[in-house]
């Protein structure tokens, strides 16, 4: 008696998992969920905003790059002026020219690593410009498209999905 309930248990456990998966599958065709995918980074790269804002940082730091250029470039010279000359000099005179281009050399350093910390706080303003254009560019495809969702840089995704070429269209055609 004992195992014929326990089968008759098991047997509605399969019933209602059946009916549990079979619903949920109905249920994720009912809801027609819409997906699109965008490459945030091709936006980044080939939107017209994005050429600018390559062009404002470019002006924006050349000066400062060809300066740190030019002054490491200082430093290798007198740093090999410093071993031809170093047989010939006094002891004294050798280890004073030795700190200061040990000094000068930290001080490009200091200045390269805040070139770099400025260079790449611009670019993360920049960007965040670029991507609050974006994301309400993407906004209007998915209303006029009736996109449920729309994922960012997705593993894999049917070119029928990818929307982003038709966010840089939108977003080059903005004033």
């Amino acid at each position: 008696m004992k195992l014929r309930q326990s089968s008759k248990w098991i047997q509605l456990s399969l019933v209602a998992f059946a009916s549990a998966l079979l619903a949920s599958h109905a249920f994720a065709q009912d809801a027609g969920t819409r997906v699109a995918v965008v490459n945030t980074e091709k936006v980044f790269n080939e939107s017209n905003l994005a050429k600018a804002m390559q062009t404002r940082l470019q002006n924006e730091f050349t000066k400062r790059q060809n300066d740190l250029r030019d002054s490491a470039q200082k430093i290798k010279s007198a740093a090999e002026k410093l071993d031809r000359d170093a047989a010939v000099m006094t002891e004294a005179e050798r280890i004073r020219r030795q700190r200061e281009l040990a000094d000068q050399d930290r001080e490009l350093q200091r200045k390269q690593r805040e070139f770099t910390e400025d260079l790449n706080q611009r670019t993360f303003e920049e960007r965040a410009k670029i991507a609050e254009k974006a994301n309400a560019v993407l906004k209007q495809i998915a209303e006029q498209r009736k996109i449920d969702l729309i994922v960012q840089e997705a593993a894999y995704a049917n070119p029928k999905a990818d929307v982003t070429d038709d966010v840089i269209k939108a977003l080059n055609s903005q004033k």
